[in-house]
């Protein structure tokens, strides 16, 4: 897995767009305006903030304790940082990508739910 990988993944998910509202080197997606996922360009090793379920966050925590940690610069009762390519395949990276995508669109407001699924 490497940042392009990523990018393009989160880039197929409806509605997301993707900025640098921090600063040049923090590459955020957001979908409706709500922030998902970001990571620093030039950070090593590999990094990316999710937006996870509280529950989930302290199992995964515990799981794999050296491939993912509480969030970096973030809530971290809300938010891991996640390795990838450390100790999961791509295939469950791309699912905890997934699951911060849903739980963002799950707490949007009906008018943004609603535009969001009018997207073709």
């Amino acid at each position: 897995m490497n940042i392009e990988q990523y990018r393009e993944y989160c880039l197929t998910k409806k509605g997301v767009t993707e900025s640098f509202p921090f600063d040049e080197q923090t590459l955020v997606f957001k979908v409706m305006g709500k922030m998902f996922a970001l990571c620093g360009l030039e950070r090593q090793p590999f990094q990316v903030n999710l937006k996870c379920n509280p529950e989930w966050s302290m199992e995964l925590r515990e799981e794999y304790e050296s491939s993912i940690i509480p969030g970096y610069h973030m809530s971290k009762k809300h938010w891991n940082t996640v390795f990838p390519n450390t100790t999961f395949s791509d295939d469950f990276f791309f699912e905890l990508i997934d699951h911060s995508y849903d739980l963002v669109v799950s707490g949007l407001t009906k008018k943004l739910k609603d535009e969001l699924n009018s997207l073709s």
